[in-house]
């Protein structure tokens, strides 16, 4: 080998770390946070990888998704946050409750964010503005705190002789448990339901409050749109089989194992949302022009066996209006 030849050769070899090395940073990496466990979510990562693909990003081809699963301990979530921060992830995608994006905000105003919440981001403090977020921030909301009334009003048709009704709040998700004691007290009124509230934050704490309904009898049980309680969702339905108690939720994953009846957002749906925005921010869009999404899918779901174990009867009504019946 002549000299020079041996000297590009040389050189080509001692450059090639260096290139390897840019080409394996090249790859954007996604940061996802959630308050939750992977075991609660992962049906719906789904969507969400479909949103990402609709833009041309498939998970371990062309970006990588750092997960951080605070496990319920929102205590957590501002370390966890702080540790996506750290390795400058190109975005950070926020979900399970208000708490997750919350905390990212506190940790970063320069980093994309997209967030999934069901309140209204502009009184968490998240946007400035549902059209205009004006920040680091934008994301999808479903509102389900407005969809009280009507879960309520689909309750009372399902179980017309239902007059006390107990509602379970997470306490440790203050924001979700303050709105949903409001906005339940607001909708009870004028249907004459008496209301009374139970907390539970743990497991052993779901057990307690379900001895407690087992005690007073109510005529029905109405759980908070608290993703705990929907991580939960076997322990409550088996409870509320158990005292035959009638149980109304707001994720249909809560009636498919067993649920009287839900109503809510499509989370799937909302996933598969926050999958297109995350994709459009990794193209170069800024969350600033991107006005929060509001999510559209609506779905009541009813159990139609546990109704028979319960004596109820399905009024035609309902039958006619339900998006999935549950034989």
């Amino acid at each position: 080998m002549r000299r020079r030849d041996f000297i590009a050769a040389l050189s080509i070899a001692a450059a090639w770390p260096f290139a390897a090395g840019a080409q394996q940073t090249a790859m954007p990496v996604v940061g996802l946070l959630n308050s939750l466990s992977l075991e609660n979510v992962a049906g719906r990562l789904d969507g969400f990888r479909k949103g990402l693909k609709e833009n041309g990003f498939v998970e371990g081809e062309n970006i990588g998704i750092e997960y951080r699963w605070a496990d319920n301990q929102i205590d957590r979530l501002p370390a966890l946050a702080a540790e996506l921060v750290q390795q400058r992830v190109a975005v950070i995608v926020a979900t399970g409750g208000q708490a997750s994006p919350l905390a990212v905000k506190a940790a970063t105003t320069t980093i994309p964010v997209v967030f999934l919440v069901n309140e209204d981001p502009v009184k968490l403090g998240l946007v400035a503005s549902l059209a205009r977020p004006n920040g680091n921030l934008t994301g999808v909301n479903f509102f389900s705190g407005e969809l009280v009334a009507k879960r309520l009003e689909l309750l009372r048709e399902l179980v017309p002789a239902a007059k006390r009704i107990t509602v379970l709040i997470n306490p440790k998700n203050a924001v979700i448990a303050d709105t949903t004691i409001r906005d339940v007290s607001a909708a009870a009124r004028p249907l004459g339901l008496q209301i009374q509230i139970l907390e539970a934050a743990t497991s052993s704490q779901i057990d307690v409050a379900f001895a407690t309904l087992q005690r007073d009898h109510p005529d029905a049980l109405f759980v908070g749109a608290d993703p705990y309680f929907t991580a939960r969702r076997i322990q409550i339905v088996q409870h509320a089989a158990h005292g035959s108690i009638p149980a109304t939720f707001s994720t249909r994953e809560s009636a498919e194992v067993g649920g009287l009846m839900s109503y809510g957002a499509s989370l799937p749906d909302a996933y598969h949302m926050l999958g297109v925005y995350t994709g459009r921010i990794l193209k170069g869009a800024k969350p600033s022009d991107i006005p929060v999404a509001q999510a559209s899918k609506f779905e009541l779901v009813i159990n139609h066996q546990t109704a028979k174990m319960l004596g109820l009867t399905v009024p035609p009504s309902l039958l006619s209006i339900a998006d999935e019946v549950i034989e």
